[in-house]
């Protein structure tokens, strides 16, 4: 159908509204600690959420709210996007902008090894052709915005955070397909980012404890404001409820795809914003990315036919 193709590339704006997300966090942390700007980040977008469930009903397409038995999925949920936004902003903090685009390369890769090990979605030829693609053209990318030189200075542990949070991005996607599919994504990605927000709160906290300061010491400036409501509404509420909108209509593997659009959204938007120069390796890199959504989006058909959703025969 026409509607699950449209739904299929929420994903899509998701990547979009990531990709300047890195440069906004890396900014933001001279003003606000990185795990209390996690903190505030998702009870902003929990409250987002919450607020789009309750107008448009119980889950979003009329169906029941979910169980007492539901909760441990939910709790899980939330335990994956606290480990993705406490490593991923610590990690951020520690490296540079050259690591952190490529490293968002390992998301997909990771999402469709745990949809095949765990769900058992099929890797087909156009899709393993798609992802090896989009990896080649992110590398393009990033060596030619950056230099690869860059990507060897930074912090070690800065780079394996980032691995952490890209494995646990995929563990978030992956086991919340289930909840997409039995509720709506709507309901997945609003009790999954409340579920999030007291573990957040706790861990920031802690943070705030060890570095000696407290919330009267967190400027409420307007550079500070407008960089938790982006992080909130936009990177969270929005593209979290986007990302989980393609779930409903496509495997976790062809959703994956589009994550790889971030580098190439965040290169443009800095040359759009910031007047940073493009040249020939963003247009090839970012024609390699196209390719590969093409290629995967292709493959669509063939993924729905194997992987029928509920409601379709």
């Amino acid at each position: 159908m026409l509607r699950d193709y449209v739904f299929a590339l929420g994903p899509l704006a998701a990547a979009a509204l990531w990709g300047g997300m890195y440069v906004v966090s890396k900014w933001s942390f001279a003003l606000v600690p990185p795990v209390t700007m996690g903190f505030f980040r998702v009870a902003l977008g929990a409250g987002a959420l919450w607020f789009g469930l309750r107008v448009a009903g119980t889950n979003g397409h009329g169906a029941q709210r979910p169980g007492r038995d539901d909760w441990p999925a939910l709790l899980g949920l939330g335990g994956w996007v606290t480990l993705t936004i406490v490593t991923q902003f610590l990690g951020t903090e520690l490296t540079n902008a050259s690591q952190g685009s490529l490293l968002t390369m390992l998301t997909p890769v990771f999402v469709v090894v745990l949809g095949a090990t765990l769900l058992g979605e099929r890797v087909t030829a156009a899709k393993a052709a798609g992802i090896a693609l989009a990896v080649a053209g992110t590398a393009v990318v990033v060596a030619g915005q950056y230099g690869l030189g860059d990507v060897a200075v930074g912090n070690a542990a800065g780079v394996a955070l980032l691995v952490v949070a890209s494995f646990a991005w995929a563990g978030y996607t992956v086991w919340g397909l289930s909840v997409v599919r039995r509720y709506s994504a709507l309901t997945a990605a609003t009790y999954s980012t409340v579920a999030a927000t007291p573990m957040l709160g706790v861990l920031a906290v802690a943070e705030l404890w060890y570095l000696g300061r407290d919330l009267a010491s967190i400027p409420l400036s307007p550079p500070s404001l407008l960089a938790i409501a982006y992080l909130g509404f936009a990177s969270t509420a929005a593209a979290w409820y986007l990302w989980y909108k393609g779930l409903e209509f496509v495997p976790a593997g062809t959703v994956a795809v589009f994550y790889f659009l971030q580098p190439v959204v965040g290169t443009a938007l800095g040359a759009l914003l910031l007047g940073e120069q493009v040249g020939a390796e963003f247009v090839a890199g970012s024609l390699l990315i196209g390719v590969s959504v093409w290629i995967v989006s292709r493959d669509r058909a063939t993924d729905a036919a194997r992987n029928p959703q509920p409601g379709e025969t």
